[in-house]
């Protein structure tokens, strides 16, 4: 019998007539590290939900086998895998809030996994749901326990789960995605925390990633997935410092290790000075915005006395981590929140005093880009339907010229005209992010403010959606407001960047200065958690090695009590 753990031959799965996985094979050692990798729809995901039986929908093993710990498993039934599936080999999914259940509390979902399997049970369980929690490192664990789900933080949220995939000491944890809504400080600490849980245990981990920076930081092995095949593997490092394969790569030049820091140069420093003899169409004032906890006369101070500009066809990038205020002050810019003080002005004027047809004219100026466009498309309408419901709202034009501006608007966000008669689920992440940038821009506005508008996006989709927000600023001296929790996408994009936490500016300032040479402590702990930040460069880098994974978590710590604190979008 083989050394490894799993063992997989020639698989296919497929999902009806597609073929998702194609002659897959892939072994996984006792306490290996092995990454998989791919961008979205390479097939990764499959492959990882076939190993424990929980292929969705249609999908079905055709040919191949699955060997765990020696024995076919590739057809058991469900009491068999039920017998594996989180006992031997654990999951950590990509999605905590819809992974666990929404009106459950927290221990009793860690709890559960170890009464089915019969570990323990009653009072030992809640006791031991607490333990692991602790474990997986959340602080005050039995207070956890009690919380519901949207009570926690992401980052909370997704220790819940891998507290629950190591539960029951598997020999295999299965993590997908398991960072990829998070912030990348965030990110950095679970990961940190969930190696050194897996090496004390000696659980092999099959980590699933579109990331290559990340794999080859993370795993002792890469594999990469592309259309349903593993196109290409070997030691980590090696695969990330000379790829052999075009679609490697692209990876590598798409992924967050390539933040490649300039020096400003002297014609940099001259233009940004002759930029500021330019009044810039976005001043913010001393900006503060308080919110009271409920059940307390206590107020939490969201965005503390903050003032920036934003520069006429110039992009300012506010960065931060989950509750730094960041989305909070986006709001307040497009008049969604009213501040408790400060000033913002737009073009001059005070956003807080228009009224009437002033005030819907600088709605129209400013418009909005949120960062899950499947939440921000009304499913039940088109994509025609969807770019000109701004024209309808401001009254601009008639159906013959509304139908003329939808095919210039997709000619613009390089979408086909075939695509105006589709609805949302119809249309990839990338698809539908142009269709959202596509309906901020049809009322031709001078401001954009793009609230984490790629971090949902694999790297070679953020890449593509960068560009296009680059070349489009370029094309109608647009100006950005762009709010991100990345480094490596602020360099790709921004002129000049505002860095907060906890409400506060702590530096700001031209890109290339804050990257190259930041002030503060927070900054430079940002920088140093972008994954593969370190990592030896490849024998060959493109310009597209700024582009970036950003991944984030959109909630506050303490999301229960100050829901308006939210970083995810309405």
């Amino acid at each position: 019998m083989s050394e490894s753990l799993l063992e997989i031959s020639d698989l296919r799965v497929d999902f009806g007539a597609v073929t998702a996985v194609d002659g897959v094979d892939v072994t996984v050692a006792p306490g290996e590290r092995v990454a998989l990798v791919g961008a979205s729809g390479s097939g990764k995901s499959s492959l990882a939900h076939a190993i424990i039986g929980l292929l969705p929908g249609s999908g079905r093993v055709r040919d191949g086998s699955i060997r765990w710990r020696g024995t076919d498993i590739t057809r058991a039934d469900e009491k068999q895998m039920r017998g594996i599936r989180g006992k031997e080999i654990g999951l950590v999914p990509q999605d905590p809030m819809s992974n666990l259940n929404p009106v459950s509390r927290v221990g009793r979902q860690v709890s559960e996994t170890l009464v089915a399997h019969g570990l323990c049970s009653g009072r030992a369980a809640s006791d031991r749901a607490i333990e692991l929690l602790g474990e997986a490192g959340l602080s005050e664990p039995a207070r956890r326990a009690r919380q519901y789900p949207h009570e926690l933080s992401g980052g909370q949220r997704q220790r819940a789960l891998i507290a629950i995939g190591l539960s029951c000491r598997p020999g295999l944890l299965i993590a997908d995605e398991p960072t990829s809504a998070l912030d990348v400080t965030v990110q950095r600490r679970i990961l940190d925390h969930l190696e050194e849980l897996t090496k004390e245990l000696g659980t092999a981990l099959l980590l699933v990633t579109h990331d290559l920076a990340l794999a080859a930081e993370r795993a002792d092995r890469v594999l990469v997935m592309s259309e349903g095949r593993i196109v290409e593997s070997g030691p980590a490092r090696e695969v990330l410092t000379d790829p052999q394969e075009d679609y490697t790569r692209r990876l590598v030049a798409a992924a967050p290790a390539r933040l490649t820091v300039l020096p400003p140069t002297e014609e940099t420093t001259d233009s940004e000075s002759a930029v500021t003899e330019e009044p810039p169409i976005l001043e913010v004032s001393q900006l503060t915005k308080e919110f009271r906890i409920r059940g307390r006369r206590e107020v939490v101070r969201a965005v503390d006395n903050i003032s920036f500009t934003v520069g006429r066809g110039r992009t300012t990038a506010i960065v931060g981590e989950s509750g730094s205020g960041k989305t909070t002050t986006s709001r307040m810019v497009l008049g969604l929140l009213p501040a408790t003080s400060g000033i913002v002005r737009f073009d001059g004027e005070e956003v807080a005093t228009l009224r009437g047809a002033r005030l819907r004219a600088a709605r129209r100026a400013m418009q909005p880009v949120f960062q899950d466009p499947y939440s921000s498309l009304d499913p039940m309408w088109t994509v025609e339907r969807l770019i000109t419901e701004p024209l309808r709202a401001f009254a601009t034009g008639d159906r013959t010229t509304h139908r003329a501006r939808v095919t210039e608007l997709l000619d613009q966000v390089a979408l086909p005209a075939s695509l105006a008669h589709r609805y949302p689920h119809e249309l990839s992440g990338g698809q539908r992010q142009r269709v959202a940038i596509a309906r901020a821009l049809a009322v031709e506005p001078r401001l954009m403010i793009c609230d984490e508008p790629v971090s949902a996006l694999d790297v070679l989709v953020q890449n593509q959606i960068l560009t296009l927000l680059a070349t489009l600023q370029s094309e109608l001296n647009l100006s950005y407001l762009f709010i991100t929790h990345d480094l490596a996408v602020v360099r790709a994009l921004a002129h000049d960047v505002v860095v907060m936490r906890n409400g506060r500016i702590l530096e700001q300032g031209p890109t290339d200065r804050i990257l190259n040479s930041p002030n503060d402590p927070y900054t430079r702990d940002l920088l140093a958690a972008i994954p593969g930040a370190t990592a030896p460069q490849p024998a060959e880098a493109t310009e597209d090695t700024e582009a970036t994974e950003a991944t984030e978590d959109t909630e506050d710590s303490e999301s229960s009590t100050l829901p308006e604190l939210s970083d995810q979008p309405h």
